[in-house]
């Protein structure tokens, strides 16, 4: 039997449909490197970012590989007056993940999670299965079915 992570067995109970794609058998680091070397478009794979809120508040941001968040308008998608990136040592205790294994689906606490609307212009977008190593592919309408998410403009460049 091939390899399940937490976030494909909460795909498979929710009877969601999902590709999976590993590449731990590989030197791949960066987004960029794994999109390059599952084949995939950059712009389709998301990273999954966890931040702080000047209130404390803790909130998701999927963005693009390729792309950087944009902390003014992230803050102001979630009505902050600011956001940091949450310290490494704090991922896996909020989240049950660790650094480059991140995944929206399946955190130990349920975030408010925004995505970059450039999702919309794919079917599916791909994003980490919670594990270093494992990605999965699924339909944003899905994810929705799972987590509390909106669309909004939350990286650098977009105008």
């Amino acid at each position: 039997m091939e390899y399940k992570t937490n976030v494909m067995r909460i795909l498979d109970q929710r009877k969601i449909q999902y590709n999976h794609y590993t590449y731990a058998d590989t030197d791949a680091i960066s987004g960029i490197e794994v999109a390059i070397i599952l084949g995939e478009n950059p712009a389709q794979v998301f990273k999954t970012l966890v931040t702080t809120g000047k209130s404390k508040r803790n909130y998701v941001f999927m963005i693009p590989v390729a792309e950087e968040l944009d902390l003014k308008k992230a803050a102001a998608t979630v009505g902050e007056k600011s956001i940091e990136m949450l310290k490494s040592r704090d991922l896996l205790p909020l989240t049950g993940y660790v650094h480059g294994g991140c995944s929206p689906i399946g955190m130990k606490k349920g975030l408010m999670t925004v995505i970059d609307v450039s999702a919309k212009q794919f079917d599916s977008i791909i994003c980490s299965a919670g594990k270093i190593g494992y990605q999965v592919e699924l339909k944003i309408t899905d994810l929705a079915q799972l987590i509390q998410l909106e669309l909004a403009d939350i990286t650098i460049g977009h105008i």
